[in-house]
């Protein structure tokens, strides 16, 4: 019997801890500096700088019960390649194929870049999902 690379294995955990919904386990697989980074043009999209961001993120995205069932992951030196099913379900309405390239670091995920199969499908659900507030709520004031 086979074993997986240790950085696959890495990456299985933080799809378990995803999937259960377990911030504290996520941030555990995360090194302190992440850096993650989501593409689009949406209110979530933009790049994410150390593990409390990325949590809250990940929490954002349990909001919008935005679920991920990994279809293949391979590991080459310090990246995993990873394609995933990425769906939402409050609401419903966006599921596609995700890739993502995780560089591990340490024992844990020290950047991640994804990449979505339909960017304006994704966009357009984020807009839907995440408003932005009214004028002048959304003003930075000095």
């Amino acid at each position: 019997m086979s074993q997986d690379h240790p950085n696959v294995e890495l990456i299985r955990r933080f799809y378990q801890a995803y999937g259960s919904g377990d911030l504290a386990a996520l941030k555990a697989v995360f090194a302190e500096d992440i850096r993650w980074t989501i593409p689009g043009h949406h209110p979530l999209s933009g790049t994410k700088a150390g593990a409390d961001e990325v949590v809250a993120f990940f929490g954002e995205l349990a909001k919008a019960g935005f679920k991920a069932e990994p279809i293949f992951l391979a590991a080459d030196g310090d990246w995993v390649v990873d394609l995933h099913r990425g769906w939402s379900t409050n609401p419903e309405g966006l599921d596609i194929t995700w890739a993502l390239a995780f560089r591990v670091a340490d024992g844990r995920i020290a950047e991640a870049i994804n990449f979505a199969a339909d960017q304006h499908a994704a966009d357009a659900y984020f807009w839907r999902k995440y408003e932005l507030a009214a004028v002048p709520d959304r003003l930075k004031q000095d």
